[in-house]
């Protein structure tokens, strides 16, 4: 198989379930409403709250609510001093509907592949050479108890003037098996 579908998009319904949960008629336009609105909100968490290492926002929709589940490594960084009721403000612009957010802890970050991956990207905009910042990632992960880990890294590498990729892998990486469980970031 090749790296060109996310492995996520792959096992939904299999192993994996979708990220937003709900329902449109098909009479109005309300499915492309709701999915724009949820591609808003979610930029705007995303981007608003980027230090506080934020994995996955799940949305869930019924009839007049909005239910947002930020899973992030740092939830006293989301939550702050205030509470998360000036997130929870702006965010309520984005929406005509009741909008809940709801925080949970990662208590692995160094499993979670968006995790390992925006570390490996922090590394690099702070100049580190990829190589260091590849495989302490990769050490760190299989430690925290990841059976295999399989990371790339492609562009202008150590400032070569011919662009490549280099992968590092470790472990086992089960891509045929739609059963495994494969995060990707």
């Amino acid at each position: 198989m090749g790296q060109k579908v996310n492995p996520h998009g792959l096992r939904v319904g299999i192993i994996k379930d979708w990220d937003s949960n709900w329902y449109a008629d098909k009479r109005n336009d309300e499915f492309a409403k709701n999915l724009a609105e949820d591609q808003i909100l979610r930029k705007y968490l995303k981007t608003t709250l980027y230090k506080s290492n934020i994995s996955k926002i799940e949305i869930e929709r019924s009839a007049k609510n909005v239910k947002i589940v930020l899973y992030t490594a740092k939830p006293g960084v989301v939550i702050g001093k205030g509470g998360i009721e000036k997130i929870k403000a702006d965010a309520q612009k984005l929406t005509d509907k009741k909008l809940f957010i709801d925080v949970k802890e990662i208590k692995k970050p160094d499993a979670d592949a968006q995790l390992v991956a925006e570390n490996i990207a922090a590394q690099l905009e702070n100049r580190i050479a990829f190589r260091k910042a590849m495989k302490s990632c990769m050490g760190r992960t299989m430690k925290s108890g990841a059976q295999g880990i399989k990371c790339a890294c492609s562009g202008r590498l150590g400032g070569a003037d011919m662009a490549r990729t280099e992968f590092y892998s470790e472990g086992t990486i089960p891509l045929q098996t739609l059963r495994a469980d494969i995060d990707y970031g």
